[in-house]
């Protein structure tokens, strides 16, 4: 048996633990859903205009369902393609995976079977629901964090699906479409400059993407600020915990 697994529990007994655990998460996702619904609809729009059709779009999102990474996906699918660029942005864009993954070790330790699932799942707004959300007493929180995650995955490709089914049946001007990522990223940047916590990481963004802009230029410093970016994140994460130790060893 895998350590990880629960004990095992009748088909009576799993599933009113998985309604509970259904009914639990449901309310925490509902701003998901009006966010994932209007990425998903400029997505499914842009996937449409671009040709290809609903069938891909669903394919791309139910598979794949990395939301930037699938808009970026759109300008690879376009241009000529370049195998090794379009991996490293892709790396580079989704890199700070690797750092949600790490976080979540604990919190999925005791997932058993679902652990692969939800480590697939993790996205953004997953993870900010995971990190501040528990399951509420008497529900069991693998359920409660499947739910979750199934539910995010399923808001983001019927958001997907529908602008393509409304790009097919709908004459659009797509110019400018492209810019409700951008317009998230914006969002997301503000409210961690909120976050007094979270400044430090923004400023760093900031000042690594200026800098790269002007050494490399307008076509070229994409990537190069991105590795500075998480070079330097990882360091400031290295000195924030040696810094820490160094208080505790002192605190007498």
């Amino acid at each position: 048996m895998n350590i990880d697994d629960p004990q095992p529990a009748t088909k009576t007994e799993k599933a009113p633990k998985k309604m509970d655990a259904l009914k639990a998460a449901f309310p925490h996702t509902i701003p998901v859903f009006t966010g994932f619904t209007f990425l998903g609809l400029a997505y499914g729009i842009l996937m449409y205009k671009s040709g290809y059709g609903v069938g891909w779009t669903f394919l791309f999102s139910l598979l794949v369902f990395a939301g930037s990474g699938q808009y970026l996906a759109i300008t690879f699918l376009t241009t000529v393609f370049n195998p090794l660029h379009a991996l490293l942005m892709t790396l580079m864009i989704n890199a700070r995976h690797l750092f949600y993954g790490i976080s979540m070790l604990e919190r999925y330790r005791n997932t058993g079977k679902l652990k692969p699932y939800l480590i697939f799942g993790l996205c953004d707004e997953t993870f900010s629901i995971a990190c501040t959300t528990k399951a509420q007493e008497g529900v069991e929180d693998r359920w409660f964090l499947f739910f979750i995650t199934l539910l995010d995955h399923m808001y983001w490709i019927f958001g997907s699906v529908l602008g393509g089914l409304l790009g097919a049946a709908i004459p659009f001007n797509t110019t400018g479409l492209d810019f409700v990522l951008t317009a998230l990223f914006t969002v997301i940047f503000v409210d961690q400059w909120k976050k007094q916590g979270g400044r430090r990481s923004a400023a760093i963004g900031i000042l690594s993407s200026v800098a790269s802009l002007l050494v490399f230029g307008p076509d070229g410093f994409l990537l190069p600020a991105m590795a500075v970016i998480l070079v330097a994140l990882s360091l400031l994460r290295l000195y924030d915990k040696s810094r820490k130790n160094i208080i505790e060893e002192s605190t007498p």
